[in-house]
């Protein structure tokens, strides 16, 4: 994602040791306020598209941690999912998914997480993410890695697409649009040993860092919900472009991220699958 001299110039601006453990500790303030309030939800509302849900949770944890970061790092922009973009002076951005997963969590259902990324020029170079149901907080920084807690991460290394297992999701706007994944979905459940459907897409990058499953697709995403899976997979030698082709563009909303043994093939069966006709579904 970087040439080796924006690197070198990035870390004559900034301590990215700092930052590190600044975005950690953002990470495990989300984590703490999810915990607390896990199956004791006071309020869910629609941001009026079908399904895309907030709860009072999403606002307490978001706000908690724009506080401790605009309290750190003044001087850096930040892009929250809830309240929008603050715009600072630096090349640098804080990308703030308070709880993704919302509908997962506004149901019991244990599948979620904080996610933090710090990007420049819009391209992710830190990330945390923590999964409070698991105890598990992912991270990464460019140059030094990803872990899990204190252990370090590899991605899976299949020796193909069918022993692998995948992941996915399904965009807000899949009731609009016809390419809305499900006939991808379909298509590899058949080419692999199973796809799954976490809900919550970073906590689905984290799973690819770690090796729990081989590869992530999925389409309509927000900047908050890659910034920091992205690295995370990265530092731990996986593959994170766009799909079918293409480079990895934190703006377009798509992204594959899979073990480098299964990259070219992946690619490969995506291209072949055309959308469904509304007509088989509704």
């Amino acid at each position: 994602m970087f040439e080796l001299s924006e690197i070198e110039e990035l870390a004559n601006q900034v301590n990215l040791s700092i930052l590190y453990e600044i975005a950690k500790n953002s990470a495990q303030i989300g984590n703490e306020i999810l915990k607390v309030n896990y199956n004791k939800i006071q309020k869910i509302s629609s941001k009026g598209r079908k399904g895309d849900l907030v709860t009072n949770v999403d606002l307490e944890v978001e706000n908690k941690i724009k506080e401790y970061l605009l309290e750190e790092t003044p001087n850096i922009s930040i892009n929250a999912e809830e309240s929008g973009k603050l715009t600072k002076s630096s090349d640098l951005t804080w990308c703030i998914d308070p709880l993704d997963g919302t509908t997962n969590y506004s149901h019991g259902y244990p599948f979620f997480g904080t996610s933090i990324g710090l990007v420049y020029k819009n391209k992710p170079i830190i990330g945390a993410i923590s999964v409070p149901y698991l105890n598990e907080l992912y991270s990464a920084c460019i140059g030094l890695g990803s872990f899990c807690n204190d252990s370090e991460l590899k991605v899976s290394n299949p020796s193909n697409l069918a022993d692998s297992l995948l992941v996915t999701g399904f965009s807000y706007d899949r009731f609009e649009t016809e390419d809305n994944n499900y006939a991808e979905f379909c298509y590899l459940t058949h080419k692999t040993r199973g796809v799954r459907r976490g809900g919550a897409a970073a906590v689905d990058l984290a799973f690819v860092a770690a090796g729990k499953v081989d590869g992530y697709w999925e389409r309509g995403l927000e900047v908050w919900d890659l910034a920091a899976g992205a690295i995370i997979v990265k530092e731990a030698g996986g593959i994170i472009s766009d799909y079918p082709s293409g480079e990895f563009n934190l703006s377009s909303g798509r992204i594959l991220a899979c073990s480098p043994s299964i990259e070219n093939e992946l690619k490969n069966e995506l291209d072949k699958v055309s959308p469904f006709k509304k007509n088989l579904y509704t």
